[in-house]
């Protein structure tokens, strides 16, 4: 079935056989992200519907932005898809982390307490919170202080140490992806049994999720369990692809109105702030996102098990539920990191010639290596590849605008890695 592709892209038959078993083996695991996928499809047309979408909200404005009609009606069409009271859609935000630390600064005031009960947080919060550097602004400067409930051993939440962790707490930090931790990611399911624990112990603790990578993942979103915030960026999952940068911030009225204010001034919050000519995409994306990460857990699916055959350890495995997009794989050395990043990069639809190479990061520690040829600089729903240039020497891979072609992004790294193994040989 997919021998063609050796006319096009230095794959060996070899792999291409491998690579068509794989394929009939994770045919049932396709019907499920199918059927998520068309129900989630159904959910945001539903809300478009509702909302009266028309031409008239993708046009954007200039200067102060007041009475944005497509920006206003767009917070209340995310809220709508995301199961949330309001939500927050802006292109200003800059990344994930931007919308991150807007929401934290925006709920939390100083004396206040927050704990991450899930571990430690994505690396690029560190210096958010104040574990690393100083002076910096950080929520340590202002006098929040910050408590941490690791998982157990098998990853899974520590449900005792959380409900002692929390009493007392203004807010409780759980982070639904792996980020750059080798812990599974955790189900709404499971994030709805963290939730429960933490109202028992402390009903009045704010529960904010960082939920990067996981929208549409499920059918449902960490609010539909009891969460109060939920957060993400629009160049991963919520942005389909098309947007061309921001973030949201959704959740209960009260909390995201605050969360205006901290990304404006007090007094003004929402109310002000151009759209420009950002309207239009960030509707596309929300109505393209279904389907963009339909593709993209395919794509990780089809690399997980193809890699697995291989003989390398991942995370999940091709058959194990799905709650966002990463797939980790352990490569275990230097040079096969490099290999199967080379093979990412060469597998996409723009810069496919540049190799990429291990760079000091701004807000990572170590260095990180990452191949992402994408239409949009940074886009983590485009299939890319990272990590940080240490043991256990781990890539985690997410993203593929389309099947067929994160398929050949795979095929290739997968390539570049047999030939990194035969150099270590």
């Amino acid at each position: 079935m997919n021998q063609y592709l050796s006319q096009l892209f230095p794959l060996s038959p070899e792999l291409l056989t491998l690579a068509d078993q794989c394929e009939e083996k994770i045919a049932p695991v396709f019907a499920r992200i199918d059927d998520i996928a068309a129900y989630n499809e159904a959910k945001v047309l539903a809300a478009f519907n509702r909302h009266k979408i028309s031409a008239a909200h993708l046009t954007g404005t200039n200067g102060y932005g007041y009475d944005d009609l497509g920006r206003d009606t767009l917070d209340q069409v995310f809220a709508d898809v995301l199961g949330a009271e309001d939500a927050l859609v802006r292109h200003t935000f800059v990344s994930g982390t931007h919308a991150l630390t807007v929401a934290l600064f925006g709920v939390l005031r100083t004396g206040d307490r927050m704990v991450a009960v899930t571990g430690a947080p994505y690396d690029t919060l560190e210096e958010v919170i104040g574990l690393r550097g100083e002076g910096n602004g950080s929520l340590r400067d202002f006098g929040v202080s910050y408590d941490q409930v690791d998982l157990l051993p098998d990853g899974s939440p520590d449900y005792e140490a959380i409900k002692k962790a929390v009493k007392g707490a203004k807010l409780a930090h759980i982070q639904r992806s792996r980020g750059y931790a080798t812990r599974p990611s955790l189900s709404v399911g499971t994030i709805g049994a963290i939730i429960s624990a933490i109202r028992e112990a402390s009903p009045e603790t704010i529960v904010f999720v960082d939920n990067c990578y996981g929208e549409f993942v499920e059918k449902q979103e960490p609010t539909a369990v009891g969460a109060d915030l939920i957060v993400g960026s629009l160049i991963k999952n919520a942005g389909g692809g098309i947007a061309e940068t921001g973030g949201y911030i959704a959740g209960r009225h009260d909390l995201v109105e605050l969360c205006g204010y901290r990304l404006t001034s007090p007094g003004i919050g929402r109310e002000a702030g151009c759209s420009l000519n950002q309207n239009r995409p960030m509707y596309m994306g929300l109505f393209y996102a279904p389907s963009v990460v339909a593709s993209a857990i395919k794509t990780s699916v089809f690399a997980s098990a193809l890699f697995e055959q291989l003989g390398y350890d991942v995370s999940p495995r091709y058959d194990e539920p799905r709650t966002d997009l990463i797939l980790q794989l352990t490569l275990g050395s230097r040079e096969k990191m490099c290999a199967f990043c080379t093979g990412i990069q060469h597998g996409s639809p723009i810069d496919s010639h540049v190799t990429p190479v291990p760079w000091a990061m701004p807000g990572y520690n170590d260095e990180v290596i990452m191949a992402a040829g994408a239409f949009t600089l940074g886009a983590s729903i485009e299939l890319s590849a990272d990590g940080p240039m240490r043991e256990p020497y781990a890539v985690w891979m997410q993203g593929g605008l389309t099947w067929n072609t994160g398929k050949i992004g795979v095929l290739l790294a997968a390539e570049e890695c047999g030939k990194a193994e035969k150099r270590e040989a």
